[in-house]
């Protein structure tokens, strides 16, 4: 197709995808229309709502790219293949091993779980159990429900691995002060607002076989 063959709506679905994300109203000016024709123009394209920013920001299906977890991020801006925030909730529950724990949560969605775990406290597709003082969110489906919970009892009776992020704060901490204890170091890690216990700083460091050289004493 030439260029002088273009639509209006041809023209304005590559200048979408060039974007990659817009607003509504972007939508609207881009193809000279009301909100009201915009809105039903993405539905039509079938375009991704984003789960934060209150669904401000769209994106089409050919311009996103998912990750392995249905999600997509961009510029801070956080799009999923399975709709809107609470449908991406339950459909990760599901599909996690051990169910989901609000610092877990944190790490997939990259949101802060205080903001938004309190609706599914009565969630029909899910089912809140409490487990070392913290809850644990699973699928409410009785065969689900039962495998994840036997694996997070499995990995509560040896003790949980940090995440990602945990790690890296955990080795940075370590390597500024290298004669820290695992204690002393989850105090620490505390004032950073990030409650990672003693016993998950050492399986980390046996885990995976690490080993920080403390700094010799001055002769």
């Amino acid at each position: 197709m030439s260029r002088s063959s273009e639509t209006v709506e041809d023209r304005a679905l590559r200048t979408f995808r060039k974007r990659r994300i817009m607003t509504l109203e972007e939508v609207a000016e881009l193809i000279h229309c009301s909100i009201h024709t915009a809105r039903r123009r993405l539905k039509t394209w079938r375009a991704h709502t984003s789960y934060n920013h209150n669904g401000r920001y769209y994106t089409l299906p050919d311009a996103a790219e998912f990750d392995a977890d249905g999600l997509w991020k961009w510029h801070g801006v956080f799009f999923s293949q399975y709709g809107t925030l609470k449908q991406t909730v339950v459909e990760r529950v599901r599909a996690s091993e051990a169910g989901l724990d609000g610092r877990e949560m944190r790490c997939v969605l990259g949101l802060d779980p205080r903001s938004f775990l309190s609706a599914f406290a009565d969630h029909p597709q899910i089912r809140r159990e409490k487990a070392q003082g913290r809850f644990v969110y699973y699928s409410s489906d009785k065969t689900v429900f039962s495998k994840q919970r036997h694996h997070r009892c499995a990995l509560s009776a040896k003790g949980r691995e940090p995440t990602a992020f945990e790690a890296i704060a955990i080795l940075v901490e370590k390597i500024k002060h290298p004669e820290l204890s695992n204690q002393t170091l989850s105090r620490r890690l505390r004032r950073q607002n990030l409650s990672v216990e003693p016993e998950t700083i050492h399986n980390l460091f046996v885990r995976h076989d690490l080993h920080v050289k403390k700094t010799p004493h001055s002769l």
